[in-house]
């Protein structure tokens, strides 16, 4: 089901949202965020991604990107598709507290969908909202990095790890035009 946030522009700059089905806090292991970090980090060498904002929370990921090969739609797909795969291997193959309850909400929400086969680990929308203007650039980019502050975890955006308002996370961000 579309929810009207889609990227039509795949050359455009996109404020984008990626969910956890049911809000699961999978973030919340820091091999699970590694992932996340991991693939972005590929999906910039290799796939042309640029970004330009980031923030890994417990149960989704906001990213501020575009594709300098105008194929922003696939990347985020192929993106979405190799981090669910490694989270489920990650699941079953590393120690985990939570892997039957994790595996059964993922194989139970993949089963409610016809078009998944075992798990499904993000929902099917990208909360995709284009960026056209510095102003909107800018409250998007401070809405990124005050996620952290705003659920109580730091008191200043720069001292969370897994943003890019921390000076030293892992360099992923490419300069805003």
């Amino acid at each position: 089901m579309s929810t009207g946030y889609q990227i039509y522009d795949q050359n455009g700059v996109y404020f984008l949202t990626f969910t956890i089905v049911d809000w699961v806090d999978i973030f919340s292991r820091r091999r699970y965020r590694d992932i996340i970090i991991d693939s972005l980090q590929y999906c910039i060498r290799e796939k042309g991604l640029l970004i330009y904002s980031y923030v890994i929370m417990t149960n989704h990921v906001h990213i501020i990107a575009k594709s300098a090969d105008g194929k922003l739609s696939d990347t985020v797909r192929d993106l979405k598709k190799f981090t669910a795969r490694k989270i489920i291997e990650s699941i079953k193959n590393e120690p985990e507290s939570r892997r039957e309850w994790l595996l059964h909400r993922f194989e139970w929400v993949a089963k409610q969908r016809t078009t998944n086969t075992e798990y499904q680990v993000w929902t099917h929308e990208n909360h995709a909202i284009e960026i056209q203007t510095n102003e909107f650039f800018f409250s998007k980019h401070e809405y990124i990095h005050m996620n952290p502050v705003r659920a109580g975890w730091v008191e200043r955006p720069e001292d969370y790890v897994y943003s890019s308002a921390n000076i030293n996370s892992v360099a992923l961000i490419s300069e805003w035009q």
